[in-house]
């Protein structure tokens, strides 16, 4: 894609405060933008992008926002989760987590029961619901929940259950009916980029010309779709999808470039959390492990935008979030 405009020169904190233009509504601001070859000054940015660079998206899921960005603890109620933290059927086990994750700080519960890391198995439907039901309905209670999952039944069955976000990794492609439970459910959605539909086989789809254009190509077709389905872009979430079908450089670039995605119109999600890039970079094979690279990502995608974080050490990037909230803001704590 040739046409978007990308914002460029991120900066934030009150000696800026009058540069360049808000990012989605601050509090980072662009200095330049590029478009095609040609790099200008922020306020030389035309109509209609610049509305679409600086208008702050309504609130996704009608939660408040803190002041940095929200963070999404991740809940594997699976067996095979590729960072070590799946808890398989155990759903007491799980609920704990969730609770510990609430009481820490997390503003949303992700809950799943499909593994997706590259090469995972399919789990069917109803395995999938018999996992992560009697977990939605425990957590709900205490927090605003999202289901991660693929398909059509699952969203429906944990929607009922109490679950609020549908955070489905395929954009709503992999099951025909999934469009229809979200539209109809009035659900908010996390839409991912992954090339293919089968975590079995997106590592072997790696490759792209311009990986930050192309994903946020995607995304806009896709955003299209769901609109044109009555799903309101107030409504959508959307994640360039780390680790799904891109090379450690690619990974790089997408956090890099991440304001390009601002131009969407929508909150902006950014899950590297634990990652496989995240440690051949640290040289930390196991995941659980890779607490520090995790955090350095989680900081470097709040400084370009991401407005949720999903993650699953959820006690220490809350820390780091307010410590970054306090340098951008210039409103230190006393003491």
């Amino acid at each position: 894609m040739t046409d978007w405009i990308e914002p460029l020169g991120l900066v934030t904190g009150p000696a800026v405060s009058n540069s360049g233009l808000p990012l989605q509504g601050g509090p980072l601001r662009f200095l330049l933008a590029r478009e095609g070859g040609r790099t200008m000054p922020a306020e030389a940015v035309p109509e209609p992008w610049r509305s679409r660079l600086t208008t702050r998206p309504a609130p996704f899921a009608d939660l408040p926002g803190p002041g940095r960005p929200l963070v999404m603890g991740i809940v594997n109620v699976t067996p095979d989760s590729f960072s070590g933290d799946g808890l398989a059927a155990d759903q007491s086990r799980a609920i704990a987590q969730g609770e510990a994750m609430r009481a820490a700080g997390a503003d949303i519960l992700d809950v799943g029961g499909e593994s997706t890391r590259p090469g995972a198995d399919p789990v069917p439907p109803e395995e999938e619901i018999h996992r992560i039901l009697p977990v939605v309905r425990a957590l709900a209670r205490i927090a605003p929940i999202s289901i991660d999952t693929r398909n059509a039944a699952t969203m429906a069955a944990a929607l009922a259950a109490g679950a609020r976000i549908v955070n489905d990794v395929t954009s709503l492609r992999h099951d025909p009916a999934a469009l229809r439970v979200v539209a109809e459910s009035r659900a908010p959605v996390i839409l991912m980029h992954m090339p293919t539909t089968d975590p079995r086989t997106m590592q072997a789809h790696a490759g792209y010309r311009d990986v930050a254009l192309e994903v946020a190509g995607f995304l806009a077709a896709r955003v299209e779709a769901l609109e044109a389905a009555g799903i309101p872009r107030s409504r959508i979430a959307v994640d360039p999808g780390i680790g799904f079908g891109k090379t450690l450089p690619e990974n790089l670039e997408l956090v890099d470039r991440l304001p390009l995605l601002a131009g969407l119109g929508c909150t902006i999600l950014l899950g590297a959390s634990r990652k496989g890039f995240l440690g051949r970079i640290a040289g930390i094979p196991e995941a659980g492990r890779r607490l520090a690279p995790s955090l350095a990502i989680a900081l470097a995608g709040a400084g370009r935008g991401a407005a949720i974080l999903r993650v699953h050490d959820v006690a220490e990037t809350v820390q780091a979030l307010r410590l970054w909230q306090a340098m951008q803001s210039g409103d230190m704590p006393p003491g």
